[in-house]
Parts: C-alpha cells; sequence; structure tokens
C-alpha cells in the first residue's frame, strides 16, 4: 500500500522551515489549483520536452486513473489521485517519454485498485504493463516479518529495471513524493520509510548519476531519521547562510569577469553543500562544521573538455590551491559515470571553498544520471552503447544474486554495492579497476574475472609482492599471481570487500559443500547397500530422481545431498528403492522437516552448563554455546547457526562473521534469550567481557578506573595496561557482566572519570 501524500505548499527553496530546518534545494513550487488544470499543464511540458510524443496515451492513463482511485483519500484528507498526478509531474520534469508517464499515472493501479495487470495490458500496451508490473510490490505472498518482504519487492524491482530502466524511475518518482509528504504518517511509519530511503532509493540515485533525486532524497531523509542532527546541523548552516552568500556572490563576480577577459566561454553557478552531505562529512571523517572546507562550492561549466581545463588553470592563479584536494574524474570517472574536475581553494579572507568544473553535457549526467540519456521513441527503446554500459552493474548485480536465497544476505550485499568508496587501480597494462574503499587484491581479481579470484595465489602491488589482505589505494598497479587448479578459501570472506568477490566465493563454496555432500551420500548409500547385500547397479539415478520427490528434493544429487548432509537416513532411503528390506531390519522414522530429529544428526542433544540463558527456538535440548569471535551478552539481538556436530553457535547480529556474510544461509537458526535468567548460587549468570579504554597516562589512573568498576558491584577478572606511541595508557580490563544493560552502565561511568578519551567493547576475549 502506498505511504500517505499530501500536494507541497509554496515554499523557497534554501530558506528556512517554520521548524527551524532548511528546505532542500530540490523542493519545487507547487501551487495550488484544480486537477484537470493541472494534468493539462503537464501535457504542455510533455509536448515542449517530446513533440513527437503521443499525449493520447497519458490523458488516457489520467482517465482511468481518475476513475479507479475514485473516492480514495489520503491520510490528510486530500484525494489518492493527486499521488499518481505529482509521480507523473516529476517524470515529465525528467523529459521521460508518454509510455514512462502513462505508468507513473497509473504505477499504483493494479495496488490499490481492483484494476489487474491484463487490463493495464489490453488498454495500454505491455511495455506500460510490463513497467507497472515491475513497480507493483509483492502483497499476495505471506513473508516472515517486514524486512523479507522490502527484500523481495526490492529484487522484483531490480530483475524488471534489467530489461526497462524506466521502472526505477517511476519508482524513484515515486518515493520522493512520499518522502515530500511524509509529515502525515506516525513516527514509527516515518522512520522506518525513511530509512530505506537513505539504505536503499537515495544509494540506487547515485549509482545512476541522478545527483539531484538523490540529494533530495537524503535530506528529506535524514530529517526523520535524525531529527537532533538534523536540526543542529540545520541551524549551523542558517548562521552562516548570509555571510556564505555574500562571499560566493562576491567569487561569482570575480571569475565572471576572469572568464570573460580570458575570452573563456562558460557560466557560473554556486551553492551551498546539502545538509545530508555536511553530516555525513562531519561523521565520516570526525571533524567539527567549521572543519568542513567543501561548505561552500562554485561550478563553473563550459562547453567542452579544453575549456575545463583552462578554467582549472585559470583558478589556481586567482587563488591559492589546498594541497591534496585536487581530484580529476574527468580523467577518471566515477563508477556512476560523474565526470567533472574538483579542486578546494583558499579565498582572499580565510573562506576555503571548492570549485567544480564540468561541461553542459557532463553537468546534465551529474544532475539527471541515466535519465539524461535514455532515449525513448515510438515503437522502442533507442539505446546507446554508452546507456548499455551504464546499466551493466544493474545486470551484474542481478547475476551476483540469483544464487542468495536469504533476504537478509540479499539487503546486505546490495547496500554494499549500492553505495560503495571507490578506490582506482590499475592492470599493468594501464586499464582502469574500481574498487570498493579497502578492496583487497583478491576484490582487484574478482573485478577482472572470475576464474582470475579463484585461482589467485598472489598479488603483486606496485611491483611487490603483498599479502592477500593487503589494503588497496587509489593509484596503485595491482598484478594478479595465477595458479591453475588453486580454489578460493573461506578465509578470504573475512577481509574481501566488493560483493562480487563475496558472492562468487560463497557461492563455489556452496557448490563444493554440495558436491562433497553428495559423495558422502552416495558412500553412505552405497554402504547401506552392502550392509544388507542391495546390489547398487540396481540403483540408478533414475530410481533416485523417482523417489526424490518424496523427500522434498527434485533430483537425485539432490536427495544424495540431504543424505551427505545428514538430513535422511540411508536405511530409510534404500528402504524406499528395495522394498523388500522390510523383512530385514525396520525403516528408522523419518523427522519432519525443521523438528529435532531433523537435526539430531548435526546437533548432539546436550545441555551445556552455563548456557541455559540461550534456547533454540522450538527446541529445548540442543547443545548451544556463545561463540568466542564476538561473545554476546544477555540483552544483545543473536542469531543462531549450526555447527555440524558441535551444536548451535550463538553470534551478536553485529558479529563481523554474520555481517561478512560468512554463514551459509540454510544454517541459520532462530535462537532467543530465555525469559527466566541463570541462577548460579543465587546469583545471576554473569559474562565475562574485555573493555578496552584510552586515557591520559597519569598516576591514579588505575585506581579511580577500577573504583569505578568495583562501586557498581562488577567482579574484574584481569586488567593489562600499555602505553600507545603517542604516550596514551591503554587499560584492558576484563569485567563480568550481568547484561548490556548493566554493561553499559559501566562504560558510562568509567567514561566520566577526568581523562578517559575512549571506552571500546573488544568481542573477543
Amino acid at each position: 500500500m502506498a505511504t500517505a501524500r499530501q500536494a507541497i505548499p509554496v515554499q523557497v527553496p534554501g530558506a528556512p522551515t517554520p521548524s527551524g530546518g532548511v528546505v532542500p534545494e530540490a523542493v519545487r513550487e507547487v501551487a495550488p489549483k484544480p486537477l484537470d488544470l493541472r494534468f493539462e499543464a503537464l501535457l504542455k511540458l510533455v509536448q515542449a520536452n517530446r513533440p513527437s510524443d503521443d499525449i493520447a496515451l497519458i490523458r488516457k492513463a489520467w482517465e482511468f486513473c481518475v476513475k479507479h482511485h475514485e473516492g480514495q483519500m489520503r491520510a490528510s484528507g486530500e484525494p489518492y489521485i493527486i499521488h499518481p498526478l505529482e509521480v507523473a509531474e516529476v517524470l515529465a520534469e525528467m523529459k521521460m517519454d508518454s509510455t514512462a508517464i502513462s505508468a507513473g499515472l497509473l504505477h499504483d493501479a493494479v495496488e490499490d485498485t481492483p484494476a489487474t495487470n491484463e487490463e493495464i495490458e489490453a488498454g495500454f500496451g505491455d511495455q506500460v504493463a510490463h513497467i507497472v508490473e515491475g513497480v507493483t510490490k509483492i502483497d499476495k505472498i505471506q513473508f516472515a516479518n517486514r524486512e523479507d518482504r522490502q527484500a523481495e519487492n526490492v529484487r522484483k524491482m531490480l530483475l524488471a529495471m534489467v530489461s526497462d530502466v524506466r521502472v526505477v524511475l517511476i519508482k524513484l518518482a515515486d518515493r520522493l513524493h512520499n518522502m515530500r509528504t511524509l509529515e502525515h504518517l506516525k513516527p514509527d511509519r516515518q522512520e522506518a520509510i525513511a530509512r530505506e530511503t537513505l539504505d536503499i532509493y537515495a544509494p540506487l540515485a547515485h549509482r545512476l548519476g541522478m545527483g539531484k533525486v538523490r540529494g533530495e532524497l537524503e535530506d528529506l531523509a535524514f530529517r526523520y531519521t535524525d531529527p537532533v542532527s538534523y536540526e543542529k546541523v540545520s541551524a549551523a548552516v542558517e548562521s552562516r547562510r548570509i555571510e556564505g552568500e555574500q562571499f560566493l556572490r562576491g567569487v561569482e563576480d570575480t571569475l565572471v569577469e576572469q572568464l570573460r577577459e580570458n575570452g573563456i566561454e562558460a557560466r557560473v553557478e554556486w551553492r551551498i553543500k546539502r545538509l545530508y552531505s555536511i553530516f555525513q562529512k562531519i561523521e565520516r571523517s570526525k571533524v567539527s562544521f567549521d572543519q568542513v572546507y567543501d561548505l561552500l562550492a562554485i561550478r563553473v561549466i563550459t562547453q567542452d573538455v579544453a575549456s575545463c581545463y583552462a578554467v582549472f588553470g585559470l583558478i589556481h592563479t586567482l587563488w591559492r590551491p589546498v594541497p591534496g584536494r585536487i581530484k580529476d574524474f574527468i580523467a577518471i570517472p566515477r563508477a556512476n559515470h560523474y565526470q567533472s574536475l574538483h579542486t578546494t581553494v583558499m579565498g582572499a579572507s580565510g573562506h576555503q571553498f571548492e570549485v567544480q568544473i564540468r561541461t553542459e553535457e557532463m553537468h546534465r549526467i551529474a544532475e539527471e544520471g541515466i535519465a539524461a540519456h535514455w532515449k525513448y521513441k515510438a515503437g522502442g527503446a533507442m539505446v546507446t552503447a554508452r546507456d548499455e554500459e551504464r546499466l551493466n552493474w544493474i545486470r551484474q548485480l542481478v547475476e551476483w544474486q540469483k544464487e542468495m536465497t536469504d533476504p537478509n544476505e540479499f539487503l546486505s550485499s546490495l547496500k554494499m554495492d549500492l553505495y560503495p568508496d571507490e578506490v582506482y587501480t590499475f592492470t599493468p597494462k594501464g586499464k582502469v579497476v574500481v574498487v570498493p574503499a579497502d578492496a583487497t587484491p583478491i576484490d582487484f581479481a574478482y573485478t577482472i574475472h572470475t576464474e582470475v579470484g579463484h585461482t589467485c595465489v598472489g598479488a603483486k602491488v606496485n611491483g611487490r609482492m603483498v599479502p592477500l589482505r593487503s589494503r588497496l589505494r587509489t593509484g596503485d598497479i595491482v598484478e594478479i599471481v595465477t595458479q591453475k587448479d588453486h580454489k578460493p578459501s573461506r578465509d578470504w570472506l573475512t577481509f574481501v570487500k566488493s560483493p562480487r568477490a563475496r558472492n562468487k566465493i560463497k557461492h563455489w563454496l556452496n557448490e563444493d559443500q554440495r558436491r562433497r555432500a553428495v559423495e558422502i551420500g552416495r558412500k553412505l548409500l552405497e554402504r547401506e547397500a552392502r550392509k544388507f547385500k542391495v546390489p547398487m547397479s540396481q540403483i540408478t539415478d533414475q530410481d533416485l530422481g523417482r523417489i526424490a520427490g518424496e523427500y522434498g528434493v527434485s533430483t537425485a544429487a539432490d536427495l544424495l545431498a540431504t543424505l551427505g548432509q545428514g538430513k535422511h537416513t540411508a536405511h530409510n532411503v534404500l528402504s524406499k528403492l528395495a522394498p523388500g528390506l522390510a523383512n530385514q531390519g525396520e525403516a528408522e522414522p523419518e523427522a519432519k522437516p525443521g523438528s529435532e530429529g531433523a537435526m539430531s544428526d548435526a546437533v548432539r542433544k546436550l545441555h551445556l552448563t552455563g548456557s541455559d540463558s540461550l534456547q533454540v527456538e522450538g527446541q529445548n535440548d540442543l547443545l548451544v554455546y556463545r561463540a568466542r569471535c564476538c561473545n554476546p551478552i544477555r540483552g544483545e539481538e543473536i542469531i543462531g547457526y549450526v555447527t555440524r556436530g558441535k551444536g548451535v553457535a550463538v553470534h551478536a547480529r553485529s558479529c563481523p562473521n554474520v555481517q561478512n556474510l560468512l554463514y551459509e544461509s540454510d544454517r541459520r537458526i532462530n535462537v532467543e534469550w530465555s525469559r527466566v535468567g541463570d541462577q548460579t548460587v543465587g546469583r545471576p549468570q554473569r559474562y565475562p567481557v574485555k573493555i578496552t579504554i584510552f586515557c591520559d597516562n597519569r598516576a591514579g589512573m588505575l585506581k579511580e578506573l577500577t573504583a569505578v568498576i568495583s562501586d557498581d558491584n562488577t567482579n574484574i577478572r584481569g586488567v593489562e595496561t600499555r602505553e600507545s606511541d603517542d604516550g596514551e595508557a591503554i587499560v584492558e580490563f576484563v569485567v563480568e557482566a550481568e547484561d548490556l544493560h548493566h554493561l553499559n552502565r559501566m562504560v558510562l561511568g568509567i567514561r566520566r572519570v577526568a581523562g578517559v578519551r575512549a571506552v571500546q567493547r573488544t568481542q573477543k576475549l
């Protein structure tokens, strides 16, 4: 169901709102007017942008939309029809074609009215129907939770987007209007939708190069995901706005005059950095607001590339450049094909400001992204080779994630791929290879080719052999050393950064595990056959395939794999293949999938002393233990993984091994803290936790820290101290904590000690 929507009041971009915030620059002035007049204005805009387009299709879609949404209202009390009209207006501003705009008007028809896809196809053609189907959410299937539903809706949209990018452009227009009218929903829904926007839709707009849409989505979502920081950043910007604008106007006048004197044809714009971008800079770089040096920016838009470099030189003769702040994205474009020259310079008054220099074409791509180049004409789509290149990453993304059945794994991988910080490396022949920040030679190898990654045994960076864990930096020349028949290692998953590398490694490991399970299953069946003197020559794969369906699988290989994984017994399978066995021994009862018995071969049914606070959902006699890699304590969100022959390992959801997707999704099992805490000699169970304290190296510091911990009735198991290179003291305590609340209270007390700079929990003991 679409979210509540409202028409936008007239506001001036950049002006303060009644709440003290700032209206995002991309918010349009929408004066209230009758819907028919607004629709006629929409048609005029389409005709101006695309004179040859068939507006009759748009008019027909509008009539269909009005009829089917009649009587529907939004939370604001306004007619629901306003929302599809707003979406169509956003698409018209993108200069999209009549097919896309018609689909924009109809995008909620199947989801929110009795209309069907067949009805849409019959009335508007297969292209419109395909787009509407791609945008429509999945409502017919029951999902375990909201995250699973979200993952499948996104996956469905991406699959449709591969064949027609207009699907995602309509979805972005839909989300943009939803975000502009989010104030009519309840706070919990506001935050959930805003968080999804920051996690999925703004990054998606970024990867498509749609800077204008991305910027507005981020600012609108920022207001709901972190209202306190939003108000702080907004107030800081407003306090400097007048001074900053006066300074930028002065720079603009100087630059326009110099461009005229030097005979360079160009236009000059200026802007103040967006609120969410400022917040990200502060958080990422750990700097104060005053240290955001690209708060003020000038943009010079030229006629050709040669003029860009001429302006670049002129800028550096007028103002002094800041070292390390020069970036040439024209020579080496970003992954989303963004191109521009960036330099930060120092003004006479001490103001630092950024200058961006680009051509008109580059500017259009930076603002509109793929929408600026995707040309639709009557009868089909005319796509250039460059457009195809822009969509390659989408096709690769869908291909890499075909094997992902776990929704959480899919979303985690998608988020990493959508918004990576990029490092630009080179092959020995000079080809640019873009990898994520902190990527390793393994990531580089898989970016080149899957087989290069699988067979990688070493790497040379800038002519020197380096460990495969080494972090690559922009400018590195990387040469991969391969060895035939070499195979990927599970250890690689602990340090690779790119979704492509992680997915390829996991796919190979899963396939290898399946191959081994099939071999083990066949050997188990052969051993059971020998035991009962049944010739294996009488049992063919065709026979196994015939009974596979009785075990919930489809092929002989699948059945053998389940045998190898301990999900079924060889005796039961053999008894179905050779019914005469019934007289030679009783078949073991088969366990239902997910039952206690189904896991009996994988997990020993034992209690573990000290683990009574943990229990597997639906089970009460399985061996359960806390994973040493993250050492979870009561109160933390946890997740369990079946470890063959050992039991269920319980990890914190924030554990790096969980975040790095080291485990197969079919081994995951729900676990929870028991409702009644453990009692050992009349006191609650306590968990050992290591905390590291960075503080001043002064007399009495250790005594004060120890006193704070002891005063909280906390036992100290161990303590170690050392001195850092800069003379700072580092103190490590191993303490006993009852739960997360107890630990947080203890950490808060430690932070209040004079001279303590930081306190960190070290998960691994």
